[in-house]
């Protein structure tokens, strides 16, 4: 399975441009709220907070609008079946999913590890 990972003892230094990265790849702005990938204070730092590809989203979905990718184990939503319910978002464990008229998450597509100037995160199969 792939997904996106917080490198073992990697230290975030919440500069958000892993957070602007996906917001503006995938919404064309910078909005912190419109990020599959949140940044939370942590003691006197910063972790980021990741899709973990639990499929908890997919089980709450009434419409069949989630699926499980054959190839990557990737959880992805089809816009098209999605009816904007907000169900997935509820049950989401990290708190990343995000919602805009549609709901969406993190597909693992590697654009906030290119981002990231601490080298923190990475794209790992599981």
């Amino acid at each position: 399975m792939k997904k996106l990972a917080v490198r073992k003892n990697a230290e975030c230094m919440a500069c958000l441009q892993c957070v602007d990265a996906c917001s503006t790849a995938f919404f064309k702005e910078f909005d912190e709220d419109l990020s599959c990938i949140k940044i939370v204070a942590k003691g006197t730092g910063a972790k980021p907070m990741t899709c973990i590809q639990c499929g908890k989203c997919m089980r709450s979905c009434e419409h069949e609008a989630i699926t499980q990718n054959a190839k990557t184990g990737v959880y992805m939503i089809n816009k098209k079946k999605c009816v904007g319910c907000g169900k997935c978002v509820e049950v989401c464990p990290m708190k990343v999913m995000v919602f805009k008229d549609t709901a969406s998450k993190c597909i693992a597509c590697g654009i906030c590890v290119k981002a990231c100037p601490m080298d923190v995160l990475e794209i790992v199969e599981k």
